[in-house]
């Protein structure tokens, strides 16, 4: 691992913060903790710290010795100078002479002693960084001092990189506890430069912030060396089907399986979101003959127990073709996993007076034979930082297992990180939107409706896949709504699996359809060609029910029901002069609405649609609605407000009875109509 430090960049930022009115050590604090941050062998989604002894100013002008500190909830890698709160520092050095401190005392004592009350709460770690007396402190879990400390005769192999140059720390669960063995271990080695706490990570000291940083780089190059002096092959191939199915082929029925399902009449499932990864190095790795023993050993770094559970669950191989028996297998092992997750947590929750609230019995990480591994989460972001979680394992056990044989903390050990005190007063606080854990797929995502409705369901939490044909206008609405951009030609078969397809892979499978995509020919039916009569049947009827039933195969593997939701417009029940080639398909993709709710009500799949009317930018194109407004002898904006409430009807709107209806959990075969009022187009 080669140093990313540079003077003319770590100058800058001083020179740019100083202007802000930080002082250079923190400054470099925040340069250096950025490199750390930046560098995911090093650091991933929390798995760190840093801190800088300094001097600070409270309120009435006085000069105190403070810690800055990282704190929760900041990213190393973008992190600024509010993520690393000033913690009086005498406070803190003198709890080093009691005996014990609850966590929950910890975290209150080190809040009390915060310069600015509203900063977040300092590392859990802020003692140990207190306690050691040299003024840079750095903390990683980097991989290649995991995989050197995650093995039988890890502590032998440590002394022998390190010599004096580290302190070795028995594991020990971060806190109280664990500060005051690494200050009896810093106070026994003064001259030591850093601390290697077996199966958690590396601590480097410097009294500059280049100093520590470039010690935490050069004690994981020496990690890495001695992985590559000792290096063996690994994970030789277990048997395999000659061909396997794809990961988006899977990930619906995986998704299912992992779905929690309550008890009692009306219960909601509760969804997960998953996303694939898959390598070279996790194909082998899954692919081994020994992923039994070696997957299901625990984590490499006690902090994941809390992203990824202890254990990830392994499927069989999934052959191409009839996935029927497949399917039956996996959902066996998923069950099977679940009732040994509960029995785990039985066994434990005594040691606590049976205090503990279960978590859900759903594994985070699912490993599967020729076809990688899925990682899931309450979101997007939770799947990424799970998958990310689930690669370094692999990473890690690899090199681990490459030297002799990994090995972890004890399972109770495991149980103690899960279920730690502070992470269920997280849990306990945690609310969720109305939507999340739902993928929402989005035809004519592109479109003025199309992005509306896509941001609304964003507000209700849900994650959004845009559909349209590829172009600037469908990259500029995914990146403006925070959606997937999915290029799809809704009027082609292959198009339209290929998208569904990539929504698979990546967020596992879809909850709810917008069959939003239409456009609108106009002309006299006495006058309208044949092609131009089919052309508009190709979009406005044909193209709802080739995404349609893509959609609904999706859902069925799922089995946790969905909501199809379709844009049929007024057209269909009140048609207009010279709109019937756009009428006519409408009409019949209302009957299509009804036809759905009738054949999949029973699966819990619902079927609804909006009418809506004179929508600006919407289906309608400016010409049109001038056009019309011309033929009635009224201006644009009098003809677009020309309904009982008086009002411009906006592509807002129609989001907003997208929504309603998606929320709308005991309504099927329903049209909502969205137009300011117009009784001729009134459905009787």
């Amino acid at each position: 691992m080669r140093s990313a430090w540079n003077d003319r960049e770590a100058a800058e930022l001083v020179e740019r913060y100083a202007a802000e009115g930080v002082g250079e050590d923190l400054a470099l604090r925040v340069y250096t903790t950025r490199l750390l941050g930046s560098e995911p062998r090093l650091v991933l989604h929390g798995g760190g710290n840093t801190s800088v002894k300094s001097r600070a100013r409270d309120v009435t002008g006085t000069e105190l010795d403070v810690l800055y500190v990282k704190g929760s909830g900041w990213d190393m890698g973008t992190i600024e100078p509010p993520g690393l709160p000033a913690v009086q520092l005498d406070p803190l050095l003198a709890l080093a002479g009691i005996d014990a401190l609850s966590d929950e005392d910890m975290v209150n004592l080190q809040r009390r002693n915060l310069l600015d009350s509203k900063a977040p709460n300092p590392s859990v770690e802020t003692l140990l960084h207190a306690w050691v007396p040299r003024t840079f402190i750095d903390h990683t879990h980097a991989n290649a001092a995991l995989a050197l400390t995650d093995q039988p005769h890890g502590e032998e192999i440590c002394r022998e990189v390190y010599s004096d140059r580290a302190a070795i720390v028995p594991y020990i669960m971060p806190g109280f506890d664990l500060a005051k063995a690494a200050k009896a271990a810093a106070d026994a080695h003064p001259r030591a430069e850093g601390l290697v706490l077996l199966k958690h990570g590396l601590f480097t000291f410097g009294d500059t912030a280049q100093e520590a940083y470039e010690l935490m780089i050069e004690f994981v190059s020496l990690a890495e060396a001695r992985i590559e002096r000792g290096r063996r092959t690994v994970f030789a191939a277990a048997a395999a089907p000659g061909a396997v199915a794809s990961a988006s082929e899977i990930a619906p029925a995986i998704r299912g399986m992992l779905a929690i399902r309550r008890e009692g009449d009306g219960a909601e499932v509760e969804r997960f979101i998953l996303e694939h990864r898959v390598s070279p190095a996790i194909l082998a790795y899954v692919g081994g003959d020994e992923l039994s023993r070696y997957s299901q050993v625990g984590t490499v770094t006690p902090d994941h127990a809390i992203r990824t559970k202890p254990l990830p669950v392994v499927l069989p191989a999934p052959p191409a073709g009839d996935l029927t028996a497949w399917t039956g297998r996996a959902r066996a092992a998923v069950d099977a996993y679940g009732e040994a997750y509960t029995t785990y947590f039985e066994r434990h929750n005594p040691r606590y007076g049976g205090m503990k609230r279960m978590l859900d019995p759903s594994p985070r990480v699912v490993l599967v034979p020729g076809v990688g591994l899925f990682a899931s989460g309450r979101d997007a972001r939770a799947a990424a930082a799970a998958a990310d979680l689930a690669e370094t394992t692999v990473d890690v056990i690899t090199d681990a297992e490459s030297m002799d044989r990994f090995e972890s903390i004890a399972e109770s050990e495991l149980f103690d990180i899960e279920y730690w005190s502070l992470e269920q007063a997280k849990l306990a606080g945690a609310r969720e939107k109305t939507l999340a854990r739902h993928v929402v797929v989005v035809t004519g995502g592109a479109g003025a409706i199309g992005r509306a409705t896509a941001a609304a369901f964003r507000t209700v939490g849900a994650e959004v896949a845009f559909f349209d044909l590829p172009g600037p206008a469908l990259d500029d609405a995914a990146a403006a709504e925070a959606g997937l951009a999915v290029p799809c030609d809704v009027t082609d078969d292959a198009s339209v699996a290929r998208a569904f397809d990539i929504v698979a892979a990546r967020f596992g499978g879809v909850d709810i359809l917008v069959s939003n995509a239409g456009a609108a020919w106009r002309a006299p039916m006495a006058d309208v060609t044949d092609d131009v009569l089919r052309e508009s049947f190709e979009l406005n009827f044909f193209a709802h029910q080739r995404v349609t039933r893509v959609a609904v195969r999706m859902m069925r593997a799922q089995g946790t029901g969905g909501c199809l939701l379709f844009n049929v417009s007024k057209q269909a029940v009140n048609p207009g002069p010279d709109f019937g080639p756009y009428g006519l398909p409408k009409a019949a993709t209302l009957g299509l609405v009804r036809q759905y709710a009738i054949e999949h009500g029973w699966e819990g799949i619902r079927s609804n649609g909006v009418n809506a009317d004179r929508i600006r930018s919407g289906v309608l194109t400016e010409e049109m609605i001038s056009a019309r407004s011309e033929a009635r002898g009224v201006s644009e904006d009098a003809y677009m407000r020309g309904n009982l409430l008086g009002r411009e009807v906006r592509a807002d709107d129609v989001a907003r009875a997208f929504i309603s209806l998606a929320l709308a959990r005991a309504t099927t075969g329903a049209i909502l109509t969205v137009d300011g009022g117009n009784v001729a187009a009134a459905l009787r």
